[in-house]
């Protein structure tokens, strides 16, 4: 018999199963399915996948795709750029999995390093920026620039509104994929995109932004000041996507009059990855921070006065101000950020800056001696690209013939021009090689250049030079020896609640087993270092991961067609939309814009309606948490003439598989819309039904949810999108054409290994025990706590989804205590709380997932009855109402340890309630932090120590 990772994944043992069974009141897992999920919609037969693969046969299989990519050495640019991951980063972060299973850090306590990491890729984005304000990443380069523009029209003058000015300025020399996406989003807002050069423009009052690229995706940099000064005297704000690394020796856009500054990190120590996934950045002026979107870490204080970090301004985040979001951003690139954060920590100041001073010296010798043999390059001024027109006698067939024979990629122009752009893995051999290469082509004798040469060289003009400093804060100058900086990243770490700690009990959150196994092929450089833009010749191994990573998913989805292009969860519901749109389109139905949401709704569904243009209407939920019908049925014919669809959880974020689910979809249908189905709750569906079975008519999935690929306190994430065979034209285009929704041509593609190594070693039978444990274990949790708290919604069998909602209103009027509070406590016990106060404000909702033990569901289960308990010595007068363990949670070591200790109960009670948390003790390292004070005194960056206090 194989030893197969299901094995391993799931938690749950037979034993344990049937102990599980008797306290829920069942015979067998099959009774408990067939009272959870409703008949009508359950698989008939088992999705086809390929047999499941051992761990080893796994790790034989992966080497054998990776092998079959081909690495050349990249000059290609436009985005992308190979890099140097400092291996104490990759090591202790990257393959880590205290850093990459850690959840978005909204509860602050029990968070701290990743949000000091956090901070400080803010402090660095801010200082290459010159902008005072910068968030904690958003998802690529290209989606940044959108969010620019949605920014900058929503800032509008209350006179640029009168006049709809609803012009959008975008300078013709931005990166391809930049431009697709601001099409797809354009179209979808209303903002008519032009583009052109910047010189000849002329700006009037139709015109609310502009958006350029320094240096541009020619290689120039250009001097945008009289650009941005005439554009302000109009009432234009100015966006730029600025390459952070040559901001080490470029003036910075903040330094001269830009309003928004945006791009990617990548070249920060991050892999390409075949285009992702790599951290955005975006910094803004302070006066916009109320509607720049993306996370901001600011520096607060808890409730004794001790500094510390919490996410800021949380009323901005898109699933929380739904319909009225003005961001596609429902999250980030965590993990990427807080490594890129690490990669300026680690070299500080000087040590970027000479990288930089490298890259840019090879760039000038590389130029100088272009004429030499006979070669012209257009750009007057640049950082690390050459534009080369080639000589006469060369054609671009045999120049890129001898480019291939040496293993070599350039990026070549439309109009014939070869592009070079020089990264920090360029060496003296690669610049030999170049050169070998040039002379070759016009039958020339190369002379070879040594690491003297290279000194000290610069070639653009004076006036674009960088005077002003930059990561002059301590964090940057603290940690550069491999020592030091190992046992910085092990402070922070330590600071943090991972899964390496426990369970995790977020409902809609799925936060699983990510097995090494999956993760390892991540490290091989056949999967991080290739271009996106590569030659297909080149990408063998990756093409036929995604090809067959796509027909998994199609069959476990039910639908005929896959687009693995969004990278975010949010941007596979825009995803979706954006192809019900177009579908729309081609049969000229462009009246059908109205979308039917149930109340119960992932907040990020409305959100990403309202960014695709569409007109929301609520339906309501009845008491027991089902969408109302006759609501439903009432609006879908009240609308019909203008129906585009619908958007569905299922099952519904309330925990439970509503039974007419069949029926609302084939409403819908009747009258004329599509079924967007939100995958979310996937996990409770793989193996038993799915979307096609059920009649969606395309849905997202999150692959950091139900298939594997880890949180990273707060990203990457993955957001594919399935269909059935009359959307598939519509899908995101693949060479930045119609619905582009990401910067590469496959998203976040590096990640996608874990997704199909998940489906690989699991196989059908593995995956489909998955998620039947998964409702094995939320009703298990139930029914230990159910008669203390109470479990909100149940569906007509009593039985709960793959979630649960614990009902926590009730105790403020009894004891004081809130929903915070008994999150807060659960600290103390060594967990990270439930979602808090979603979907039902005042109430718990828990996910346990498949992964998790009996023993480890025991102690959470056994923790929040100890919780409960302490809630009753406060209701009958046992505790002190205003001084208890549950307002005063959670308790930091630096409290516990004091020489004054006065509380009406026990320093034992507060730190060590139970025998396993004395045993496992996390230290929580702040006391409850105060968020309103954060708000009210926003700080974003580093500062010293000293004023921290």
């Amino acid at each position: 018999m194989k030893d197969l990772l299901q094995a391993r994944h799931i938690g749950i043992s037979e034993k344990d199963e049937a102990i599980m069974l008797q306290t829920i009141g069942v015979n067998n897992l099959d009774e408990l399915i067939t009272q959870t999920i409703p008949s009508t919609i359950r698989l008939n037969e088992a999705i086809e996948l390929p047999e499941a693969l051992t761990e080893r046969q796994y790790a034989e299989h992966i080497a054998e795709i990776a092998s079959k990519n081909k690495l050349f050495t990249s000059y290609i640019g436009q985005g992308w750029y190979d890099t140097c991951t400092p291996a104490v980063i990759q090591r202790n972060i990257f393959e880590n999995p205290s850093w990459y299973t850690s959840y978005t850090p909204y509860q602050a306590e029990i968070s701290q390093g990743r949000l000091e990491a956090l901070l400080n890729f803010q402090t660095a984005v801010c200082d290459f920026t010159g902008m005072p304000l910068a968030n904690a990443s958003l998802l690529d380069e290209a989606t940044a620039a959108a969010e620019a523009a949605t920014m900058m029209y929503n800032l509008r003058s209350r006179e640029q509104v009168k006049v709809n000015a609803n012009t959008l300025f975008v300078d013709e020399n931005i990166f391809a994929s930049t431009l697709a996406v601001l099409r797809t989003r354009a179209t979808a807002q209303g903002i008519k995109l032009e583009t052109g050069n910047y010189f000849n423009c002329k700006l009037s009052n139709q015109y609310f932004g502009v958006i350029i690229q320094y240096p541009n995706s020619n290689g120039s940099i250009e001097d945008y000041s009289e650009f941005v000064t005439n554009a302000h005297a109009v009432g234009c704000k100015v966006a730029v996507a600025a390459d952070i690394l040559s901001l080490a020796l470029l003036t910075p856009p903040g330094e001269w009059g830009a309003d928004i500054c945006f791009g990617s990190t990548q070249r920060w120590g991050i892999p390409m990855g075949f285009g992702g996934p790599s951290a955005a950045y975006f910094a803004t002026r302070d006066e916009f921070k109320r509607d720049m979107p993306g996370r901001i870490i600011g520096i607060s204080k808890d409730v004794n006065g001790k500094p510390a970090l919490r996410m800021a301004l949380q009323t901005r985040e898109q699933h929380i101000k739904r319909e009225k979001a003005t961001s596609n951003i429902c999250t980030a690139q965590a993990l990427l950020a807080s490594m890129a954060g690490m990669y300026t920590v680690y070299h500080g100041a000087e040590g970027i800056k000479t990288i930089a001073q490298r890259i840019h010296a090879i760039a000038t010798y590389i130029n100088e001696i272009l004429p030499v043999y006979g070669y012209s390059q257009e750009n007057e001024n640049f950082f690390d690209t050459l534009k080369i027109s080639l000589p006469e006698e060369v054609s671009v067939e045999a120049f890129k013939a001898i480019a291939l024979e040496n293993e070599v990629n350039f990026h070549y122009f439309e109009t014939g021009e070869i592009g070079i752009s020089f990264d920090e893995t360029t060496d003296i051999d690669d610049v030999n090689t170049l050169i070998e290469m040039l002379a070759s082509a016009v039958d020339n004798a190369a002379v070879y250049a040594d690491e003297d040469d290279l000194e000290d060289l610069k070639s653009f003009d004076e006036s674009l030079e960088r005077i002003s400093g930059f990561l002059a804060n301590e964090v940057f100058s603290n940690y550069h020896s491999e020592t030091e900086m190992m046992r910085y990243i092990k402070k922070l770490e330590r600071r943090d609640i991972s899964l390496t700690h426990s369970m995790i009990s977020l409902g809609s959150c799925t936060m699983k087993l990510n097995a090494a196994s999956e993760l390892l092929p991540l490290s091989r450089p056949e999967f991080g270092g290739m271009h996106p833009l590569a030659p297909a010749d080149q990408t063998e191994g990756y093409n036929e991961l995604i090809s067959e990573l796509e027909k998994y998913l199609m069959a476990i989805t039910g639908f005929a067609a896959c687009s693995l292009q969004p990278n975010s969860g949010a941007a596979g519901e825009y995803a979706g939309l954006m192809t019900i749109r177009s579908y729309f389109k081609s049969k000229g139905e462009t009246q059908r814009n109205t979308v039917l949401i149930p109340a119960s709704a992932h907040g990020t569904n409305p959100a990403s309606a309202h960014q695709a243009g569409f007109e929301i209407v609520v339906v309501k939920c009845d008491e027991g948490g089902n969408t109302d019908l006759i609501d439903w049925n009432e609006k879908a014919v009240a609308y019909k003439d203008t129906l585009a669809g619908c958007m569905i959880t299922y099952p519904s974020t309330h925990g439970i598989f509503e039974a007419h689910i069949k029926e609302m979809c084939e409403t819908i249908h009747q009258n004329g819309g599509q079924v967007y189905m939100d995958g979310a709750n996937m996990n409770a569906q793989v193996g038993l039904t799915n979307p096609g079975t059920i009649g969606a008519d395309v849905c997202h999935l999150n692959l950091h949810k139900t298939f594997a690929i880890p949180h990273g306190g707060g990203g990457p994430g993955v957001g594919p999108i399935c269909c059935s065979a009359h959307l598939a034209e519509f899908l995101p285009s693949k060479t930045f054409g119609q619905n582009t929704v990401s910067a590469a041509p496959y998203g976040s593609a590096s990640v996608l290994p874990i997704t199909y190594g998940y489906i690989r070693m699991l196989g059908e039978e593995g995956l489909t025990r998955a998620t039947k444990i998964a409702i094995l274990n939320a009703n298990y949790l139930a029914a230990r706590l159910k008669d203390s708290y109470g479990v909100l919604y149940t569906g007509e069998n009593g039985r709960v989804g793959h979630e649960l909602i614990l009902e926590a209103r009730n105790f403020k009027a009894t004891s004081g205590v809130t929903e915070t509070d008994i999150s807060k406590r659960l600290m103390d016990y060594g967990f990270h709380a439930p979602t808090l106060s979603f979907p039902v404000h005042g109430t718990l909702m828990i996910e346990p997932t498949e992964s998790e033990s009996l023993a480890e569901l025991d102690r959470f289960a056994d923790a929040m009855l100890q919780i409960y308990a302490e809630i009753n010595e406060v209701e009958n007068g046992t505790a002190d109402a205003n001084d208890n363990v549950l307002l005063n949670a959670p308790h930091p070591e630096y409290s516990i340890v004091s020489d004054e200790w006065n509380h009406p109960y026990s320093r034992m009670k507060a730190a060590y309630p139970t025998d396993w948390v004395a045993e496992n003790k996390f230290w929580v390292n702040v006391a409850r932090v105060d968020n309103a004070f954060g708000d009210r005194n926003l700080m974003c960056t580093c500062r010293p120590t000293s004023d921290w206090e």
